[in-house]
């Protein structure tokens, strides 16, 4: 195979979004696995929306997620002006194309329309086989505003071919632009590259992928704190099955096994749980050390936003907590914005009522307190360290006493919430000293009521 030759060509218009980062991803695990070059150029004939914040935010995304690439001497249609205008005159010095009336009431304004030798092409894509258009149906289609002012078609092919393209990998929506772009080529005399038109990426009802359905910058993913290793192992197996039960790749791997060939016909329905799973496959596989360092510092941030006390012992036991229950860093942000995390670092606010818990009373739950802080004050604070040491001391009596009767009184003085996480686990994670805090102010509050 000659040196293969992609590009990855977004119209900056908008900002980087998932269907767009896995038509890139695609391009790059090709053109990698081949060894080849995938040039980044911006089509931005569209002056009015194009920006370049839009620019900014795919190169961000772009490497942000590892895709490597090259800026060509084609990187943006909008400095290539004069180029295109050398090749229309060309088409039209050659019967090929022509200037027409724009339909306008200025007489004088022109257009430049293709002119459409009316021909059956037909061309090998290389994810759905061959593919055959009648063109008469186009008509005489328009390639420029005028001389100066080329439209998408024209200017892509005429990139294309500068660039020395081998490889055209994008969407299913541009299938419908190949046979305009070919009849161009041609007759420009053009060598026609490969063209490979990938499934789109669907909602969950198999609509339109949309900003409800997760259709949002790839940069928001990044903010949410999803891993790039987990976006780009998602996105590659949207569309692409490279056979077996294996569901974790790197992107060095993705690169060797890549085949166009076993990219789907099908559209891929996007699953944000599923993105989420593959999140939380990669934290877990992370070190101790540096999930607790970055979990720290989010939960710290976080803590703080609240005008909650913060507790660095506290924090630093919380992480493990955190490991069991998150998928993406965003979601200790939620947590702590729902209050989640608020006892750990404050005491609670009790209600008598609900101290003692469904089925038993304050006399009860008093003793069952009094006893727990009994059985808990003498360890040491080494003990005080290991969840199962501080189950063992109170476990024999709450499954005598009950285990409900006894371990609810425990857990809302901790916590001031019916619902929480293990009571023992709680208890390491604030500390001998709050334990028996909170202890005795709920049963201090049971006897005055």
């Amino acid at each position: 195979m000659k040196k293969v030759i992609t590009r990855f060509p977004p119209s900056p218009t908008g900002y980087f979004h998932i269907g767009s980062a896995r038509t890139a991803l695609f391009n790059y695990l090709f053109t990698a696995h081949h060894k080849g070059i995938m040039y980044l150029r911006f089509e931005d004939t569209d002056k009015e929306r194009s920006s370049k914040k839009y620019e900014d935010d795919i190169i961000e995304g772009l490497q942000w997620l590892g895709i490597g690439y090259t800026m060509g001497d084609t990187s943006r249609q909008s400095e290539r002006i004069s180029v295109y205008a050398g090749y229309v005159k060309q088409l039209i010095d050659h019967g090929r194309a022509y200037e027409a009336e724009a339909g306008t009431n200025d007489p004088t304004k022109k257009i430049v329309r293709f002119k459409n030798p009316k021909t059956t092409i037909s061309f090998v894509d290389l994810v759905r086989g061959e593919v055959r258009f009648d063109t008469t149906d186009l008509g005489d289609f328009v390639i420029a505003k005028n001389i100066d002012e080329p439209l998408y078609h024209l200017a892509v092919v005429i990139d294309d071919h500068e660039m020395s393209v081998t490889h055209v990998i994008r969407g299913e929506d541009h299938i419908s632009n190949t046979p305009r772009q070919i009849l161009i080529l041609e007759a420009l005399q053009f060598v026609r590259p490969e063209y490979a038109h990938i499934p789109l990426i669907l909602a969950p009802d198999r609509s339109k992928l949309s900003k409800r359905h997760g259709a949002v910058s790839i940069n928001e993913y990044r903010k949410m704190g999803f891993l790039p290793q987990a976006v780009v192992n998602y996105l590659a197996l949207l569309g692409w099955n490279p056979g077996g039960e294996k569901e974790l790749f790197s992107l060095e791997e993705l690169v060797k096994m890549f085949e166009i060939g076993n990219i789907n016909q099908d559209g891929s329905i996007f699953d944000l749980e599923k993105l989420r799973w593959f999140n939380r496959q990669y934290l877990l596989a992370r070190e101790d050390a540096s999930f607790a360092k970055e979990a720290e510092a989010i939960l710290r941030e976080s803590i703080s936003a609240k005008n909650l006390p913060w507790n660095d012992s506290v924090g630093k036991r919380l992480t493990v907590l955190l490991r069991e229950r998150v998928s993406v860093w965003e979601d200790i942000r939620a947590l702590v914005r729902e209050g989640e995390f608020d006892y750990f670092f404050t005491a609670p606010r009790l209600e008598a009522a609900t101290i003692p818990g469904k089925g038993s009373d304050a006399n009860a739950a008093i003793a069952h307190l009094e006893y727990i802080r009994g059985v808990l004050a003498p360890l040491s604070p080494k003990e005080f360290e290991s969840v199962e040491r501080i189950k063992s001391a109170v476990w024999e009596y709450a499954t005598k006493e009950g285990r409900g009767a006894v371990l609810w009184p425990l857990r809302y003085s901790l916590t001031g919430k019916e619902r929480s996480p293990d009571p023992f686990a709680i208890c390491v994670i604030i500390g001998k000293d709050a334990t028996l805090e909170r202890i005795e102010n709920a049963r201090n509050i049971l006897k005055a009521s």
